[in-house]
């Protein structure tokens, strides 16, 4: 038997170069995605399917313990060539390869060498597949770990309203799609490994087909979401993946390259949130504009000036004066009506329309403390002028 290996090795030998060449005018004539690829690209699969028949042979003239095939066939070829032809591809140029073997090598070899070479070749192939699998998962691997990296860096940019093109163009390489309406979602981290939390982030973000951008930054979980057309109901179509306590996220914005405004009103509420403990989860990072303003946040304070106080004070003055006199004597509207002087109805009449004019209820007691806060930062402003 070693003597006939050795014989039939020997024949195939002289054959690799036919039966390769064989092996590309069947892809050729059998697979649309063959025909697509650049001439580089063929030659490079020529390369493998040459490198593969003449691994086979030299391991069928000499086997050996463990593995038939050895990785290095498929590292002739250049790692970009992994990113044109696609592992189901690889198994369809392998199946190919070898039923060209299996159908010539009766050309070749001795008849009584036939069946001890084409039961050879079965075992090489399920070798073959072994090997194309490990190479995949093995590239598959390493474009996870370039890709968590990437995208990383592009949470950070867009985070530190450092966002431009080639952020764009980063992102898009990561599968970002959405041009315009964007959410930044912040919360806490969940115990455990972070990788399962960012799929999980992934595929519900999918499920309701937005886009995102996920990265961890210490105990903080950023998430940019894309193509939001309910900014509170995308957060809460990926509330559950964070860790316990506040969820804040930041107003809608044009696109990836305005996100920065999102994120910095998310960071905001998020610090700002403890203080208010009912909040609900999510939560817009506009809810929490009495928080932010109370701890510091100078957007904030420069926003309920602008979004409360100076539209009720630019609509009426008798408005802005009920409002205040509402709020000041503990929102009863009879005590309210005797201050000024007024029926009742008429101070109903007022709070109504300041609901209209800002979209604030003084009835409602957390509506009320943002108007007050609101009304106290608005006249600080005016003092100051």
């Amino acid at each position: 038997m070693p003597r006939s290996r050795t014989r039939a090795a020997s024949r195939l030998e002289q054959a690799v170069g036919t039966l390769s060449q064989a092996a590309i005018s069947k892809m050729d004539r059998e697979y649309p995605w063959f025909h697509r690829l650049s001439a580089e690209h063929r030659s490079w699969i020529g390369l493998i399917a040459q490198s593969g028949i003449a691994a086979f042979v030299k391991w069928y003239r000499a086997p050996k313990p463990g593995p038939a095939v050895p990785i290095e066939v498929f590292s002739e070829a250049p790692p970009e060539l992994m990113r044109v032809v696609s592992l189901h591809q690889t198994v369809e140029m392998v199946r190919t390869t070898i039923e060209i073997v299996e159908e010539r090598v009766e050309q070749f070899v001795d008849p009584d060498d036939v069946d001890d070479v084409r039961l050879a070749v079965l075992l090489y192939a399920r070798e073959v597949a072994f090997a194309a699998a490990e190479v995949y998962a093995h590239a598959a691997e390493l474009r996870g770990a370039w890709d968590a990296r990437l995208e990383a860096l592009v949470v950070d940019s867009v985070l530190r309203g450092e966002a431009d093109d080639s952020v764009r163009s980063r992102a898009s390489a990561l599968g970002w799609e959405s041009s315009n309406r964007v959410i930044v979602v912040l919360g806490q981290t969940p115990d455990g490994p972070t990788e399962p939390v960012i799929d999980a982030v992934r595929r519900s973000a999918r499920h309701v087909k937005l886009d995102a951008l996920c990265a961890v930054q210490g105990d903080r979980l950023v998430v940019i979401l894309g193509g939001v057309n309910d900014p509170d109901r995308a957060a809460d179509a990926i509330a559950a993946h964070f860790g316990p306590g506040p969820l804040v996220y930041g107003p809608l914005v044009a696109d990836l390259l305005s996100a920065s405004i999102s994120a910095r009103a998310a960071g905001a509420g998020l610090r700002a949130a403890p203080a208010w403990p009912g909040a609900p989860r999510p939560v817009a990072s506009d809810d929490l504009l009495p928080e932010r303003a109370l701890s510091g946040d100078g957007h904030a304070r420069r926003q309920m000036v602008t979004d409360v106080y100076q539209p009720l004070a630019e609509a009426s003055s008798v408005v802005l004066q009920t409002v205040a006199a509402f709020l000041e004597h503990g929102s009863s509207i009879e005590a309210t009506a005797r201050r000024l002087y007024v029926h009742p109805n008429t101070v109903r009449y007022r709070l109504k329309r300041a609901a209209t004019i800002v979209g604030l209820s003084p009835t409602d007691p957390r509506e009320a403390h943002t108007l007050r806060i609101a009304l106290t930062l608005g006249r600080l402003q005016a003092a100051e002028r």
